[in-house]
């Protein structure tokens, strides 16, 4: 996979977590996953057409969900994914994903991006059809994390 598809990836993480937290992650090494996968518990999978096609999921344990949900809403205490967190954690996938798509534009590689589909469960198994998947995770803060695995497609001339 291309490095330069990449790299918008953690970029666009980095900042809109930074921005809707206070927090900016620390990137973790970035690795190729076997398909099928396990996810944590959290998981968002938003679809991409145009230049290069695929699916990215991000996906956090519930305690990361929670913390992250917590931070976008200024601090206020959670216990439990309810639906504004919920919405709160799909939002965030969308937005790291809408800068993603700014910053390949900027660089001449258009796509689009399907809304978010949030899944939320036990013993969750991802497995990406025919597409190599890289995974970035990312060190949030008190010890909560989250992956962003990016599995992409180019689009034959």
């Amino acid at each position: 996979m291309n490095v330069e598809y990449i790299n918008p990836f953690i970029e666009a993480s980095q900042s809109v977590l930074a921005m809707m937290t206070g927090n900016k992650p620390e990137l973790g090494k970035v690795y190729i996953r076997k398909s099928p996968f396990a996810s944590d518990n959290v998981a968002v999978i938003v679809g991409l057409t145009g230049t290069i096609r695929g699916q990215v999921i991000i996906s956090l344990n519930k305690d990361s969900a929670i913390a992250v949900a917590s931070a976008m809403m200024g601090g206020m205490p959670i216990t439990e994914l309810d639906d504004i967190s919920k919405s709160a954690i799909a939002e965030l996938a969308n937005m790291i994903m809408g800068n993603t798509a700014t910053i390949l534009a900027a660089k001449g590689t258009g796509i689009e991006i399907t809304p978010p589909s949030l899944l939320m469960g036990d013993n969750l198994t991802i497995a990406p059809s025919n597409m190599e998947t890289v995974s970035i995770p990312l060190k949030l803060w008190n010890d909560n994390t989250m992956e962003i695995d990016v599995s992409l497609e180019t689009k034959k001339a």
